[in-house]
């Protein structure tokens, strides 16, 4: 007779119940979700629910709101996304000025997006805050793939179009997503971490930090955000603008590569560099790019519009990169992009090089440097603590990447890139630094202490104040929340009656979901029976089981 063991690793955790519920009962917990790829490798994307309709967002760190396509957005961008239907009477739905605040937002690569602003419950995980100020989104070419309906900003208050509205409009309490939580001591910790992987898949975590990836505490390398003066149509104060940090120095091979910050005289003579999840890339400012790539044998220049730089595509050149007292190092299968099609044994490779930014931003790192570590954006607690960003090593750069191991990286990660090489070599162009867009008459300083917009008071400061690069081993460690998440396989364990013992792991199945849609909703009359969002919550001190709730509703829409 065979005696069979399940093993299941599996934590059990209270239904989602309302943000005001538990803020009312003084309440913080912690929250983490799966982090998906999409198909292009360009975005990283999370699952939200605005009232009871589901939608995949791109995260994205520099910047603050969340906006959602709606279905009057006749553009080709819009119809090929799930968007929200403004036909369907959502109980949760909030106009704000009958539909009358205007919304817009413009980016870099001349995309843009124009809409009105809402309020919805928004749901991410087991977590539920109503009446969030968002957009949605009535004309847009911005261009989504795998299904992707908008965005979800991470970002500070400063950058948010929303909440800059707020101040010149009827629109109270907009707030954008991530620092309302924090303003209202919501979570456990006011931070959140970001796990991207190469494989499609990781995770978002809020409130706590996913202990699943950081492993040991004492080798999380802690930043303190840079404070910016205001811009001249800004309030008179210094307040934080981006998740940007001192860049402290930069190797190539191990040999170091002088850093030329675009602003000297203001940045104290140090780069400043921005991380930023919804940069598909790495980008620096001319100066610095151009001597990086002056110490690879070989290296070429071949878009001088674009910035970009070709590399032998079996390089063994690390990049180093110095945040805090700790160096980060990118192997070739990390900044490689992919085989030119002019010359396969050319890759094309980040960083790119752009032209000096006026706010004094001169380095972006995005996935590809993300995708080495474990980022933590912890928000700063008010007149006690400054924002931080927390970098954990993901990687093992003590030996050299094979030639091997990039081909088949190349073979399977990377496409051959339509490029036409230049017919003979490109120089270096010259570039102007413009003028500093911010009121330098106002001081502002790397890990200032500043009395509002930040996390309440009422959380304990685990970094307290932090003006320089703060030391680990005076570090509350012991205070920050770690979170697990969901499990994914069963393990089964098999004893017959020899007593041989086998293995066999079963992965869960993933249920499958509507976007841009009601639960049940057709062009009738239908009913909707919606249980609260059913991932599962893991709380950080005591998870409890509470039995599934279901409320069917039966709508009219005639």
């Amino acid at each position: 007779m065979h005696r069979i063991v399940l093993l299941i690793c599996l934590v059990l955790g209270s239904w989602a119940t309302s943000l005001s519920s538990r803020e009312a009962a003084n309440l913080s917990e912690a929250f983490i979700t799966s982090v998906t790829l999409s198909s292009n490798g360009l975005s990283y994307y999370v699952v939200i629910a605005l009232g009871d309709i589901q939608f995949r967002v791109s995260l994205d760190t520099a910047s603050s709101d969340l906006w959602i396509m709606a279905s009057s957005c006749s553009t080709s961008a819009c119809q090929i996304a799930p968007r929200y239907p403004l036909s369907y009477e959502s109980a949760t739905y909030q106009a704000v000025n009958a539909n009358t605040t205007d919304f817009v937002a413009n980016y870099a690569d001349g995309t843009g997006v124009t809409g009105f602003v809402a309020k919805e419950s928004v749901h991410v995980s087991n977590l539920t805050v109503p009446n969030q100020a968002f957009a949605l989104i009535t004309d847009s070419n911005v261009t989504m793939t795998d299904d992707i309906s908008g965005i979800l900003g991470l970002g500070f208050p400063r950058i948010s179009t929303i909440n800059a509205t707020s101040t010149n409009s009827r629109l109270p309490s907009a707030t954008p997503f991530f620092p309302g939580l924090a303003q209202r001591g919501l979570l456990q910790y006011p931070l959140f971490g970001l796990s991207l992987t190469r494989n499609n898949t990781g995770t978002l975590s809020l409130g706590a930090l996913d202990s699943s990836v950081v492993t040991n505490l004492s080798n999380v390398e802690w930043n303190p955000v840079v404070d910016f003066s205001p811009f001249s149509n800004e309030s008179s104060t210094s307040s934080y603008y981006q998740w940007a940090v001192p860049l402290m120095s930069l190797a190539v091979n191990g040999t170091s590569v002088a850093l030329s910050p675009s602003y000297p005289t203001i940045s104290a003579n140090r780069s400043i560099a921005m991380f930023d999840v919804g940069t598909p890339g790495i980008y620096g400012p001319w100066a610095d790019v151009s001597k990086l790539f002056a110490s690879f044998a070989s290296a070429r220049l071949v878009d001088e519009a674009a910035g970009q730089w070709a590399v032998p595509c079996d390089s063994d050149i690390t990049l180093s990169f110095t945040f805090g007292q700790r160096n980060f190092t990118l192997e070739p299968s990390d900044y490689l992009i992919g085989e030119t099609s002019g010359d396969p044994g050319l890759c094309l490779t980040w960083p790119v090089a752009l032209d000096p930014s006026p706010d004094g931003i001169d380095w972006q790192f995005g996935t590809p440097f993300m995708r080495t570590v474990y980022t933590i954006f912890s928000y700063g607690i008010d007149a006690l603590e400054p924002p931080m960003i927390g970098l954990y090593s993901l990687g093992n750069a003590t030996t050299p990447e094979s030639t091997s191991f990039i081909n088949s990286f190349l073979a399977s990660a990377s496409e051959t890139v339509a490029t036409t090489l230049p017919n003979s070599l490109l120089l270096t162009p010259s570039v102007t630094t413009p003028a500093y867009s911010l009121n330098t008459s106002v001081p502002a300083a790397t890990g200032a202490i500043v009395q509002t917009a930040l996390a309440t008071s009422t959380y304990s400061p685990i970094f307290g104040a932090v003006t320089t690069v703060p030391d680990s081993a005076a570090l509350n460690l012991s205070a920050i929340p770690l979170i697990t998440p969901s499990p994914t396989v069963a393990t089964y364990t098999v004893t017959d009656s020899a007593g041989i013992i086998s293995t066999s792991v079963s992965h869960f199945s993933v249920p499958s979901i509507v976007l841009g849609a009601p639960p049940g909703w057709s062009s009738a009359g239908f009913t909707i029976c919606a249980p609260m969002l059913p991932s599962i919550l893991l709380s950080v001190a005591i998870p409890s089981l509470l039995s599934l709730l279901l409320r069917c509703t039966p709508l009219d829409l005639s």
